[in-house]
């Protein structure tokens, strides 16, 4: 079984992805910015506490995220869901 734990030496987490680093503020507000601008969020607010009010819709619903992993975690699954759904029209 994998180990889940991050690495002692630096921040680093291991998931489903290969991805080995902590997301940064600055990579989670990138990714957030390229949502609303393509329209694939409405809306997407970083708070004072580091959580993210995410809104798929106008008149939707606001989800708090917990920081910037939740975030890009969030950008993924639309990016995988957007890539899936193309794959399947073709």
């Amino acid at each position: 079984m994998p180990d889940h734990r991050p690495d002692p030496g630096g921040p680093a987490i291991r998931s489903r992805h290969s991805r080995t680093t902590i997301p940064t503020a600055a990579e989670a507000g990138a990714w957030a910015e390229v949502l609303v601008r393509r329209r694939l969020l409405h809306a997407a607010v970083l708070g004072p506490n580091g959580q993210w009010l995410v809104q798929h819709a106008p008149e939707g619903s606001v989800r708090v995220l917990d920081g910037a992993i939740a975030m890009v975690e969030l950008a993924a699954q639309i990016q995988h869901r957007t890539r899936t759904t193309r794959n399947r029209i073709r």
